[in-house]
């Protein structure tokens, strides 16, 4: 009885062939995703020479801020994300100054005078969620489309989705989305 100490060999000429076929199938069948993004427009520099800095009153100023453990601070005040939207809205249509003619918010002194003056500024930490990161950008722009939506029923007289390109100018310059990520002093 002979026992061959020799072991059994795969023929490996055709792998290289095989593997090359796969890799066209797949790059040929599989689809490659759109990246989406957070559709946000960004201010123009600041020409040379020029001083740009805006002195803005602190009324004016929604601070929302984002720690290490995805937590939620609206001016120092621990809130839900459920709630922001409605935080959102209520200092955006304050009407602290009684400038604006279309705001139907309470007039506080301690918010935002106007729609054109609030800003919102977003802050967070560098170990904060991409998730909860998307979940806050989607309430704010959730809270400016209820409002832009009201707009548009109560003075245009007009369902958002039956509106021209010149009545959404209109409207987007009643509320100016400002959002703001620097750094605040």
């Amino acid at each position: 009885m002979r026992h061959s100490r020799l072991m059994p060999e795969v023929n490996a000429g055709s792998m290289a062939d095989i593997a090359f076929l796969l890799l066209i199938f797949f790059l040929v069948t599989a689809t490659i995703p759109k990246d989406q993004g957070i559709n946000r427009k960004l201010p123009a520099l600041c020409p040379d020479g020029q001083i740009c800095e805006i002195d803005i009153n602190e009324r004016n100023i929604l601070r929302i801020a984002l720690n290490n453990k995805n937590e939620l601070m609206v001016n120092g005040e621990t809130i839900t994300i459920e709630e922001l939207k409605d935080v959102t809205k209520a200092f955006l249509d304050n009407n602290g100054d009684g400038s604006c003619t279309y705001c139907n918010g309470a007039k506080l002194e301690i918010s935002s005078d106007n729609p054109d003056k609030a800003i919102i500024s977003l802050q967070n930490s560098k170990y904060t969620s991409y998730n909860q990161y998307i979940k806050v950008q989607d309430e704010l722009t959730l809270a400016y489309f209820e409002l832009r939506q009201a707009y548009c029923e109560s003075i245009l007289k007009k369902s958002i989705d039956n509106i021209n390109n010149e009545e959404l100018k209109a409207v987007k310059e009643a509320y100016p989305f400002i959002l703001s990520e620097a750094e605040t002093k």
